[in-house]
């Protein structure tokens, strides 16, 4: 049989060690395509580009296998550009990442990590979106790579579900305590309280930063967020259907008489 078609993005940019890695690994299974970003496009969610052009031309970084090409637009359009005009089959795979800092609990939302994982699950392409929670430029990978494997190839073996879309989140590495193993579980409840620092600028002019804590009100043992912090590996299986299906029913009560 022929080696598996993997494409893979991210949101940090093609150029961030999280991704070069993530192609490491992934030229171990099969022929590699990547259509990343030019640079960092982070917290761009489901973000598409309508009323600028995309410019998208091929590169070499480094000396692996795979073919490389630097996109001007977001995590999304690179997908879609991928499976438009680049690639002349549809992928068996699509891999997002590792991106440099947590996606896990209401960070999804905001992800353009795993918005393009969430992308390519709407075309029927299974997909994994790979974040570890360090956010410095020099984040240690090397504990987390044979767990990376393990998931790459279970999902390739598998063939549960085309629109499959994971989200695993990796805790940091830490010197004197190991990843525990994976869990799949569920996202916790929690979100950011922010507020806009307000600053002026030389000429006067008012402008604002965005900063905030991060609140976790979920006690939970099997919630993304406890589990990261016991040091496993977390996935959550993740899906484009927003729906809430069991309000349906009390809101068509609500407006029966409309």
């Amino acid at each position: 049989m022929s080696k598996p078609l993997i494409l893979i993005t991210n949101d940090d940019g093609i150029h961030s060690p999280g991704l070069r890695k993530l192609i490491k690994i992934a030229n171990t299974f099969g022929k590699v395509v990547v259509v990343a970003p030019d640079g960092p496009r982070s917290a761009q969610s489901h973000a598409i580009t309508l009323e600028t052009p995309i410019r998208c031309n091929r590169i070499v970084i480094d000396d692996g296998k795979q073919i490389e090409f630097s996109c001007s637009g977001t995590p999304v359009d690179c997908v879609k550009l991928a499976l438009n005009k680049i690639l002349d089959r549809k992928p068996d795979l699509c891999l997002s990442g590792i991106n440099h800092g947590s996606n896990s609990s209401i960070n999804v939302i905001y992800s353009g990590t795993v918005s393009a994982a969430t992308e390519a699950a709407i075309n029927e392409i299974p997909s994994i979106g790979f974040s570890i929670l360090d956010y410095s430029f020099n984040a240690d990978f090397l504990e987390a790579e044979p767990f990376i494997n393990r998931i790459i190839t279970k999902v390739l073996k598998s063939k549960y579900s085309n629109n499959l879309c994971l989200n695993v989140n990796i805790p940091k590495s830490i010197s004197n305590q190991l990843i525990k193993g994976i869990k799949v579980c569920n996202q916790a409840n929690a979100k950011w309280v922010e507020q806009f620092e307000e600053r002026l600028d030389p000429m006067g002019k008012r402008y604002f930063w965005l900063k905030g804590d991060f609140i976790v009100n979920d006690s939970s043992k099997n919630c993304d967020e406890n589990l990261l912090k016991d040091h496993y590996i977390t996935i959550v299986p993740i899906k484009y259907d927003m729906t809430s299906y069991k309000e349906i029913e009390d809101i068509q009560n609500i407006f029966k008489n409309e």
